[in-house]
């Protein structure tokens, strides 16, 4: 009979159970990134919920693994301040050159083209026409040096400039209440972020960067730029925004990682 291990009650010893809980991602997940992202991520209340789980094969780890990481979206998006900064820096801290990052290699970086490009905008919002990249650009901009923070465990700062995305957001009639915003990408990328995070000052819908036109392997022509996120959750190459209620998901979250992504 195939013995089951189970993670003792919470209220038993919080640190034993989180040590505990940290040896079976070891053991259970062998993606060196998503194992030190999960590992990051515990909480004690998050590890509660697997009191009861059976952590005997890989389909009940999945399942308790989940549950750790929809309780901890919960919990950052209860402590997320939006009207706090993240810190941003002087130009002579700009790490050059940047670097590149993506799910594939750098010579396979997509390349747009400007004049048939329109951005699409749909969902929860007024007006659903599409974008044209000078009007874009004719809208009021932001820079900001920041901290781009990669869950694989390396930083870099960098200068982004572009419209502030609650601007944009209320520039289209979304509707500010929403609980998501979803984007997709022309590399098919996806990925959506909370309403809050997009209407925090510093996120930006950034078309430059370090004062040029935004490089293709940077993004090309926009992308969500926000130093409270992850760098998984900024989304290059954007194509299409939408805003919704529905849970939309995103690339790296739909096979496991956090959702929220807070950095």
């Amino acid at each position: 009979m195939t013995e089951e291990r189970r993670i003792s009650p919470p209220a038993l010893d919080g640190p034993a159970i989180l040590k505990e809980a940290g040896k079976l991602l070891d053991r259970r997940v062998a993606e060196p990134s998503r194992r030190a992202f999960l590992r990051r991520g515990l909480t004690l209340g998050g590890v509660a919920m697997l009191s009861g789980c059976s952590l005997s094969d890989d389909e009940h780890v999945e399942k308790a693994l989940a549950a750790v990481s929809r309780f901890n979206d919960r919990v950052q998006g209860w402590i997320f301040d939006p009207n706090k900064l993240a810190p941003t820096y002087p130009e002579s801290m700009i790490t050059r050159p940047f670097p590149f990052n993506a799910y594939y290699g750098i010579d396979e970086v997509r390349h747009v083209d400007e004049e048939s490009f329109r951005l699409e905008v749909t969902g929860l919002v007024a007006d659903k026409r599409r974008w044209r990249l000078d009007e874009l650009r004719a809208m009021a901009q932001i820079d900001q040096v920041t901290r781009h923070i990669c869950v694989e465990g390396w930083s870099a700062i960098g200068k982004w400039g572009g419209v502030p995305f609650s601007t944009f957001l209320k520039r289209v009639g979304a509707d500010l209440g929403a609980k998501y915003v979803g984007f997709k990408c022309a590399d098919d990328y996806y990925t959506s972020i909370d309403m809050p995070t997009a209407l925090h000052p510093q996120t930006i819908l950034a078309l430059t960067y370090d004062g040029r036109t935004l490089p293709p392997e940077y993004g090309f022509p926009m992308k969500l730029r926000m130093p409270t996120k992850l760098g998984y959750k900024n989304p290059k190459h954007i194509q299409a925004i939408f805003v919704t209620n529905t849970y939309p998901g995103g690339y790296w979250e739909d096979q496991g990682y956090n959702w929220f992504g807070g950095s």
